[in-house]
């Protein structure tokens, strides 16, 4: 069985308090788009697990990858066949792109409905946010506004559709504590909903990133970085999630050239569907 899971991108996030327990309420939309990992998995007639990877370097052991996590999870709920599995990554890591929770989810959706494990879709949801506050949202995969710690969806009449989007992620990732570290939650005097239902032009000044102001002292080069697709005038411009990637929105096919960035980035354009 093949898959590709798909990554997204959050258009504006907003921190708006630290929990008792910890996390912090957020308010964001999640949009899916067209960057795809691809996945592959076949019964070995054993009863163990096998992974490799292959396409950008994980730089982690195999029983510590997301979708070995998942399988063990579908594992506590249901009998497993022994799997070989192979992951070819082509969504960066620490990019603020979801790309390990879109495996998870993928895999993890996969799975119920080729091996017929009949867990409902609510139950998939509830064991894949085990494994991160996005993965729920790839079960459904279409644009989402997302409360709570980024579990609470609800779907978003949204489209962006004949729009250009450029991503560029620096040579290095942005892990989540360390964006949440020195944040400081404050609410958002805004309608978050109303303000993304309506044109792209209202969205500049008051749709916003409440990581970049921190990490953007901390990590200089995305602050540069951002300022250099800012010369660009895209429709819209932001940092993912909690970053490293910063993605910029065009009404016209925008010409780029890897050179312009620094050495060892990743940059993705596409044509949203």
């Amino acid at each position: 069985m093949v898959i590709f899971p798909n990554a997204k991108i959050n258009i504006g996030l907003n921190i708006l308090q630290k929990r008792v327990d910890g996390y912090h309420d957020i308010e964001t939309l999640f949009y899916p788009i067209g960057m795809k990992d691809a996945l592959e998995y076949v019964e070995n007639g054993g009863n163990e697990v096998h992974f490799a990877c292959s396409g950008l370097n994980l730089d982690i052991e195999p029983e510590l990858n997301i979708v070995i996590k998942a399988y063990r999870i579908l594992q506590d709920e249901c009998t497993l066949p022994g799997l070989d599995i192979h992951l070819h990554k082509v969504i960066p890591s620490g990019a603020g792109l979801g790309g390990g929770s879109a495996d998870a989810a993928f895999f993890m959706k996969s799975m119920n409905d080729y091996l017929e494990l009949n867990i409902s879709k609510e139950r998939l949801k509830f064991l894949a946010g085990r494994l991160g506050a996005d993965c729920s949202f790839f079960m459904e995969n279409k644009p989402a506004f997302a409360t709570g710690t980024g579990d609470q969806l609800s779907l978003a009449d949204i489209s962006l559709k004949g729009y250009f989007l450029l991503i560029i992620k620096p040579p290095f990732g942005v892990d989540t504590k360390t964006a949440y570290a020195r944040v400081v939650p404050e609410p958002f005097p805004y309608n978050f909903k109303e303000i993304l239902c309506g044109e792209m032009n209202g969205w500049k000044g008051k749709i916003k990133n409440d990581f970049e102001p921190t990490l953007f002292i901390r990590f200089p080069e995305l602050a540069l970085l951002k300022n250099k697709l800012a010369n660009m005038e895209p429709e819209y411009l932001s940092m993912s999630g909690s970053g490293s990637s910063v993605y910029a929105i065009f009404d016209r096919d925008p010409v780029v050239d890897q050179n312009d960035f620094s050495p060892g980035s990743f940059l993705w354009k596409e044509e949203l569907p």
